[in-house]
């Protein structure tokens, strides 16, 4: 009869740190664990005391990776709280950040985390000699997402220039021109990326596990900088709710095996990122993106996990094509020196944005002087531990039923985290302990 022990410590190719734990005994599955280790960072007590033109600051440092986001969603939790309205140019500069962020972040993963194991390599370094020119074309997109963020956002990690109410500094025409150009260039790589995935396609898991998808959904785009929170269930309905209700979708508790918070909603667990997206607003997608979304068979709703990394590729063109319609539109009407809107009122306020890995939620009280007492921030890869743990539990005794090693079963595993593209360390609460003498 089977018997099976994996134990990977810290799995490699994420960020931060996590562990994969199974026995099997005799066939039977005796231990099925999705573990993380890591210590809280308490970024919420952080920002007490601090001013609200502060905060984001501060925040952003949760994430080298989702620093926008975290700061977008930072200005926008200090704009509900302080009745702050920004202007339309405002949104428009803060969705093209957005999206710089996201193209950034998707490339990285695509090229450098996924890739190697569809090419059966064990990081991206034994890819430079043998696929030299696929690595240098992949360095070559990254390079342009930071150049992307940091024509608008001052620099790309831990952006400088977005504050709550407007920018400090605005990018000129010549700048915006001077990006157009660079991303005009490097339609040929992208042409190129989608060859290379299209060729490893068909190497993606055929695995299916149902569940829940979360994502912010708007009227005016494809659910990244705004929007209400939606759900699409398994059997298709949907359900929308206000930003300032995030409480009750994501319902945070604690579990044993991790130091991370899980969350759940409708079904014991649900997904966030970009595979949520695409099943919740695929109706909102480029129309160059739905193409390559069609392309690839992808289309809601896809209830494969592994399919994430393909749906990061589909936004990633979206978040290009959708760019250069804005550059060209902020070109058009020009590049209006504004003042930063300043408070109406002071109090408690809620802001999401999208980040690569999922629906970001931040939250804000300030007293009359612009001081915050309380924070809370839920990270989309908390959202995901426990729709990464029921994953394991319905993909373990299919990979048992199907023969196959241990092995092979450590890589399905590995490669099935590593497709919710995790940053583990994004951990920022703390447990309130009462002590019972």
């Amino acid at each position: 009869m089977t018997t099976i022990h994996i134990d990977v410590h810290h799995l490699t190719r994420v960020e931060g740190h996590g562990n994969i734990h199974v026995d099997v005994k005799n066939g039977k599955v005796e231990k099925c664990e999705w573990c993380v280790p890591e210590a809280p960072r308490f970024f919420e007590s952080m920002v007490r005391g601090r001013h609200y033109s502060e905060v984001a600051r501060v925040v952003s440092r949760i994430c080298g990776i989702c620093s926008i986001g975290h700061t977008l969603a930072s200005v926008k939790a200090t704009e509900a709280a302080l009745g702050i309205e920004i202007t339309p140019q405002t949104k428009k500069l803060r969705r093209l950040l957005k999206h710089a962020e996201n193209f950034d972040s998707h490339i990285l993963h695509v090229y450098f985390l996924v890739a190697p194991d569809l090419l059966g390599a064990p990081s991206v370094f034994p890819l430079v000699p043998t696929h030299g020119p696929v690595v240098a074309r992949a360095l070559r997109l990254k390079r342009l997402g930071h150049e992307w963020g940091s024509s608008i956002g001052g620099r790309t990690t831990h952006p400088t220039t977005v504050l709550p109410g407007g920018f400090s500094k605005l990018p000129t025409i010549d700048e915006l021109k001077a990006l157009k150009e660079k991303m005009l260039a490097a339609v040929p790589d992208i042409i190129e990326t989608v060859k290379t995935v299209q060729a490893l396609a068909p190497k993606v898991p055929n695995f299916s596990n149902p569940t829940e998808y979360m994502g912010l959904h708007s009227n005016d785009e494809y659910g990244l900088y705004d929007g209400d929170i939606q759900t699409v269930m398994p059997d298709g309905k949907k359900e929308t709710w206000k930003v300032s209700e995030y409480k009750k979708v994501t319902n945070e508790y604690v579990v044993p095996a991790s130091t991370a918070k899980y969350a759940k909603n409708k079904m014991a667990s649900y997904a966030v990122g970009a595979l949520a997206r695409v099943n919740n607003n695929f109706a909102q997608l480029h129309p160059e993106a739905k193409k390559l979304a069609e392309l690839f068979g992808l289309k809601p709703l896809n209830s494969n996990p592994y399919m994430n990394s393909v749906a990061q590729v589909v936004e990633a063109a979206h978040s290009f094509h959708e760019s250069l319609a804005i550059i060209d539109d902020l070109l058009k009407t020009g590049i209006k020196d504004e003042e930063l809107v300043k408070p109406a009122r002071f109090g408690t306020g809620a802001g999401a944005t999208e980040v690569p890995r999922g629906v970001l939620y931040h939250e804000y009280s300030y007293d009359k002087d612009g001081m915050c007492t309380a924070g809370n921030c839920i990270i989309p890869t908390n959202q995901n531990h426990a729709n990464i743990q029921s994953d394991f539990n319905k993909l373990v005794p299919e990979l048992i039923a199907a023969n196959k090693t241990e092995k092979e079963m450590t890589l399905a595993l590995e490669m099935l985290v590593r497709a919710y593209d995790p940053c583990i360390s994004c951990s920022t609460h703390y447990l309130d302990v009462t002590f019972i003498k």
